[in-house]
């Protein structure tokens, strides 16, 4: 794992329930924007694929942050983004 990537627990909010997950995440920053874009997906989980839209994402140890869930696969993982500093510690 890099400072651009995150692999590990994580808690979903979303319609007021709270999702305990693990996740995989990666970012990037995109020089004409002047921000960051972070994506990645949840693993397999059902409960979220019903929750599709905004909803907060925590880390351990980090205050939540706006993701949208999306485009769940056949699997059963949700596609999850986001904007602005990634949640977890990245490299300056």
């Amino acid at each position: 794992m890099t400072d651009e990537e995150y692999r590990g627990p994580a808690v979903v909010q979303a319609g007021g329930t709270a999702y305990p997950v693990e996740i995989r995440l990666s970012a990037r920053f995109e020089p004409v924007e002047g921000r960051f874009r972070w994506a990645g997906r949840t693993a397999p989980h059902t409960a979220l694929r019903a929750r599709l839209g905004e909803a907060r994402l925590v880390l351990p140890g980090a205050p939540a942050v706006p993701v949208r869930l999306s485009e769940p696969d056949p699997w059963g993982a949700v596609r999850l983004t986001g904007t602005g500093r990634p949640p977890w510690r990245v490299a300056s």
